[in-house]
């Protein structure tokens, strides 16, 4: 039992820290656009939630064309990665953002729960239904 505890965790664990690395690139390719093109950010908060989401699914292909195959085994309960892994990626991107407004820096959108969350979720969905068991 403890056995298979351990595996679950370790298992989200690891999923929500490759959607937060990716999440980290994202936001920084963001703050690289903002910088060379002084652009603002996304306007309303349901756009770019689906901006987000989108991008976070975009993510998730590429890298179904990196990595066919689950990252980690499929764990006895379906599903748990959609709620837990983005959850901790959005916990991790909001960390970043608080930072980022502690050292006077403004932001990106993505440096938040919500828009990080976002993202990791498009991503843990592509790679729940498409990557291929083996």
């Amino acid at each position: 039992m403890f056995e298979f505890l351990l595996e679950l965790l370790a298992g989200i664990f690891f999923e929500a820290v490759i959607e937060f690395a990716a999440d980290l690139l994202g936001a920084l390719v963001v703050r690289t656009f903002d910088w060379l093109l002084e652009r603002g950010e996304i306007a309303t908060p349901t756009i770019a939630f689906l901006a987000y989401l989108s991008f976070g699914a975009a993510a998730g292909f590429l890298s179904i064309l990196l990595l066919p195959h689950p990252l980690v085994h499929r764990s006895h309960i379906p599903g748990i990665s959609l709620i837990v892994s983005p959850t901790l990626a959005g916990l991790g991107m909001a960390w970043v953002g608080s930072a980022q407004r502690r050292r006077n820096k403004k932001p990106t959108q993505s440096e938040s729960f919500t828009y990080g969350f976002a993202f990791a979720l498009g991503m843990a969905g592509v790679r729940f239904f498409l990557a291929k068991p083996i």
